[in-house]
This record gives structure tokens, sequence and C-alpha cells, in this order.
């Protein structure tokens, strides 16, 4: 029993010896390991931490224009391009048309009262507007009867208000050209993803992923320019029906003007 027992320990001190030399001989290998470990881990979670590259507005929008493609893009920013142009021109040209109606008619009426009809006539041409224009016709034909005079008036200031109306049809038309190119471009994409399945056979994201991103992107660009383009629209429209209001209220003062003036 004694030598068994003598055996055993013998036995497990030589284990003992082996695995502690062989602890010994690993150690280096196994700090390393842990060492490339805790490196990469690190590295990874350095990374991760990092803020991604921020792009700018005009660069994103330049990329996905791009992704886009040159043919229903190109068209629909040739809308955004005419739109605008004839938007700020009617702008301008409403804003010069826009005049002090009632100091237009003072001094008319105070015109009326000094010099006759030839000095309130001097005072609407060297006023600018609408409205002044509008006043100058009537005053030309107050010699004919209020009755002639008053036509006048109502033709002139349809003719006035076809020249605040010029052109704002053609933003309507690009209002709603720009969307529908959108989806037709968005059309066409889908039947190319779809033509890109059949010839390969098998429904792959990968295959059609591209050509419906395209698609979407006509579509976002034409939904764009039509709300930017609808904004000038409103205004315009607006702006055209507050001069219109002042002209029918200064055709109104005037007859009762020239009333005043014949009797």
């Amino acid at each position: 029993m004694k030598r068994l027992f003598s055996i055993l320990a013998i036995a497990g001190l030589i284990v003992f010896s082996a695995t502690s030399a062989n602890a010994k001989a690993n150690a280096p290998v196994f700090t390393e390991e842990v060492t490339m470990f805790v490196a990469e881990d690190a590295a990874a979670f350095v990374q991760d931490d990092a803020p991604a590259e921020s792009k700018s507005f005009t660069q994103e929008l330049k990329n996905r224009f791009i992704e886009g493609g040159p043919g229903f893009m190109g068209i629909v920013l040739l809308c955004l391009i005419l739109g605008l142009a004839i938007a700020i021109e009617r702008i301008i040209y409403l804003n010069l048309a826009t005049t002090n109606t009632k100091k237009l008619t003072k001094n008319v009426e105070d015109a009326l009262a000094s010099g006759g009809v030839e000095a309130a006539k001097e005072v609407c041409r060297n006023t600018k507007g609408p409205v002044a224009s509008i006043f100058y016709q009537g005053l030309d034909r107050v010699d004919e009867g209020i009755d002639n005079a008053e036509k006048a008036v109502v033709a002139y200031g349809g003719v006035q208000m076809g020249q605040l109306e010029k052109n704002v049809s053609w933003i309507s038309l690009f209002i709603a050209l720009a969307p529908m190119l959108g989806f037709m471009g968005t059309v066409i994409g889908m039947i190319q993803a779809f033509d890109k399945i059949e010839a390969a056979g098998d429904m792959q994201p990968s295959l059609v992923a591209g050509g419906i991103k395209v698609a979407l992107l006509t579509t976002v660009f034409g939904l764009i320019v039509a709300i930017i383009l609808q904004i000038f629209y409103n205004y315009i429209i607006a702006k055209i029906d507050s001069i219109v209001n002042d002209m029918e209220d200064a055709s109104i003062s005037l007859i009762d003007l020239l009333v005043d003036h014949k009797k």
C-alpha cells in the first residue's frame, strides 16, 4: 500500500512538472494572442465610435442626381430652370406693377379739380402700373360720355389683366409635368428591374435594387420640382388677385370722379 501511494505521488509530481513546463513554454504565445485580440477589439471599438464622414447637402444632392440618370433627371431639371425663370420674371413685373391706388386716385382728383382732364391725364402718364393706364384710358374717353369712358375702363382692364397673367400658365404646366416625368422614370426603372429578373431567372435583391433606387430618385426629384414651383405659382396668383382687386376698386372710384367732374 505504501509502495502504491509512493508510485502515485511520483506520477503526480511528474504530471505536474510536465504541465508547468508546458505552460511556461506556451506562455509567450498565449500572451501574444491575447494582446492581438485586445488590440483588434480596441481598434474596432474606436472605428465604430468615430463619427462617419458627413457629406454636405449639395454633395448628397449632386450624387443622387447623378444616380438618377441624365435622361429623365435632365428633363426634370430643365422644367425647374424654366419654371423658376418665368416665376422670377413675373414676380419682378408684378412688383413693378403694384401702385398705391389711393394716392393715385387722390392725385387724379386734385388734378381734375385744379387743371381739368388734361392735368389728370398728365398725372396718369407720369405714374407706372396698370391702374394708371386704366385711368388714362377712361380720362381719354370722358369727352365721349361717361358710358363710353366706363366701357373703355372695363375693356382696358381686361387687357391689363391679361398682361398680368402672361406666361403664368407655363408655370402650371411645369408643375404638372415634373412629377409626371418622375413617375414615368419610375415605371421605366421598374420595367428594367423586372427585365433583369426575367433574364437571370432568379429573384435576387442585388439585381433589382439599383433599378428600383434609380426609379424612386426620379419620382423624388419630380415632386421636389413641383413643390418649389407650386410655392412660386401660389404667390404669383395671390399677387395678381391683389392687383386686380385694386384695379376694380380704382375703376369704380374713377367713374365716380368723372361723374362729379361732369356735374
